[in-house]
């Protein structure tokens, strides 16, 4: 009789893949998450640190977050991640079935937070493509747009590419963790 497999969910990869254009397993970035006992008092900065932790990693090795969106977590070093951020969202006191649907949305997140960083990275080393990396010319874009039919956009240019992308990341994190009510 095979081994049991564990649910589809979004996250991590087997411990046989390997990123694309990566010597490092995805498995093998699972195994330096430094995962927290779960705290009820503090398990929404818990889930930041680790999936910070795990964003810092993907961008370390550009294409593991790729690798990451296309598998299944079925080894344990990544079973062993999602348990522990599973265990601090039920710490929370976070309704099962929420906890495991924002654990597969905040893994989505990341990865896809991730991805998108390395490919601006990769972008930027081919000058001559067409893309817009600096903050000041998406503004002097924006703010030429026609005013009748980008009214919000000329506006609010600035506010629409404020911040640092580690703060946007740690928004959107937090945005959807604070919205989480624990079960009665």
């Amino acid at each position: 009789m095979p081994a049991p497999r564990p649910p589809p969910s979004a996250g991590y990869g087997s411990a046989s893949r390997r990123a694309a254009g990566s010597p490092v397993p995805v498995s093998g970035l699972s195994a330096e998450i430094v995962i927290p006992e779960p705290d009820p008092a503090t398990w929404r900065s818990q889930l930041l640190d680790v999936f910070t932790q795990i964003r810092d990693r993907y961008l370390e090795y550009p294409g593991v977050s790729r690798a990451a969106l296309a598998m299944v977590p079925t080894n344990l070093e990544a079973l062993r991640g999602r348990e522990g951020m599973f265990a601090s969202l039920l710490a929370g006191g976070i309704e099962p079935r929420i906890a495991a649907w924002t654990l597969d949305t905040l893994s989505l997140y990341v990865s896809a937070y991730a991805l998108e960083q390395s490919l601006v990275q990769h972008r930027r080393k081919y000058p001559d493509q067409e893309y817009v990396v600096s903050r000041a010319e998406l503004v002097r874009r924006f703010t030429a747009l026609p005013a009748d039919t980008f009214p919000q956009a000329r506006r609010y240019a600035a506010e629409l590419i404020s911040g640092t992308e580690p703060d946007r990341f740690a928004f959107t994190l937090c945005l959807i963790m604070n919205n989480l009510s624990p079960s009665a």
